[in-house]
This record gives structure tokens, sequence and C-alpha cells, in this order.
């Protein structure tokens, strides 16, 4: 967890409204400890654990460190709302049991090293989107879950066109691959998600 925690605060705001059945967020981890993501979860009385990579001499060991708190806390799932560092081993450790979104219809855009709005306007796309996905082994995307499409608009900034992905697109997908996860509802074959 990194950043304003918005995406996190989809989720806070789905386990309130009780709109993902048999899910609860047990803990936020995050690489910095002043961050608004980490203030967001306390306030919903969760609890917030901070995993410094400054406090580790390689990116492996940092993410060994992750691995070993979820796996200490019996997670069963890992959300990525906002974290932005590379997974390291975690995805070993918890193969298709991580969701998290990227702002584009997937694959578009895969290869863009930077921002996929920009890349989009650059490229004069009239629709861009969100996906949500597995992880895969990399931590990078795997198996693509949901998908959804926002129209671009003649007048958008690389700011605007990202924040209406994020608020119409990644937001909603977000909770509803985690509860499709949550309800038994996705079947894996290879890399595609089947959803029952």
């Amino acid at each position: 967890m990194s950043g304003d925690g918005a995406k996190l605060q989809a989720i806070l705001d789905s386990m309130y409204f009780k709109e993902i059945g048999n899910f609860e967020l047990v803990a936020v981890i995050s690489p910095e400890k002043d961050v608004y993501a980490m203030k967001r979860a306390l306030n919903a009385g969760v609890p917030a654990y901070v995993v410094d990579p400054e406090l580790f001499p390689t990116m492996t060991s940092h993410s060994m460190a992750i691995a070993n708190k979820l796996k200490d806390m019996d997670i069963d799932l890992v959300i990525l709302a906002g974290y932005d560092r590379p997974l390291g081993v975690v995805p070993y450790q918890f193969k298709n049991r991580i969701i998290g979104t990227y702002p584009a219809l997937y694959p578009a855009f895969a290869d863009v090293e930077g921002d996929p709005c920009r890349a989009a306007l650059e490229r004069g796309v009239k629709v861009s989107g969100a996906t949500a996905y597995f992880a895969d082994g990399e931590g990078g995307i795997g198996g693509i879950i949901l998908q959804k499409a926002v129209n671009v608009s003649p007048d958008d900034t690389a700011e605007t066109l990202r924040q209406r992905i994020m608020e119409e697109g990644e937001w909603k997908i977000l909770s509803q691959a985690v509860s499709l996860y949550c309800a038994g509802r996705l079947a894996i074959h290879g890399n595609r998600i089947i959803i029952k």
C-alpha cells in the first residue's frame, strides 16, 4: 500500500456496506508509514503495518519479510490496492491469490514505460479503461479477471483520464474481482480466468 489509499478506500467502503460476502480486511501493509493509506486503514479499525524497505539489504529480503508477515496472519488473498513496489517472492507463495488493477485495457500499453494514461492520449485512443488481474509469478499482470471500458474525452489530460479510470473503472472492478474470488466463482484455466 502506498499513496493516498483511494483504492484501499474502495475496498473499505465495499467491506463497510457488505458488498463483498465472506470477506474481512484483516491488515494493510505499506513500505511507508506516512502515507494517507495508513491513516485510512487505522480510521477503519484495520491494523496497519509498515515493512520499511530501507531496513533490508535487498529487495528479496524485503519481499520475504512481507511474505512472512502475510503467512503469520494466515492471509488468504493479497490485494494490491496501490502497492507499487516489486513483489519479489510474494507471488510464489500466494500463487493465484494476489489481485491488482491496471489503468488500461490490458494488454493495451503493456509495453509502455511510465504512464499508460499519457500513452493512451498520445495515441489518440477513444476508449481506455481498467483491468483487474491475478498477479503472475513475477508480480506482473497474469490472468485477467475483469475489464471495464472508460471513454476518453477530447479535453482529457493524463491526470483527468487517470482519475476517471480509477473512479469509474479500477475502484469498481477491484471490489468486484475480490467479491468473485471470495464467492469461489473464479476458475483458472492456464492464463484464462473463467467466471462461474
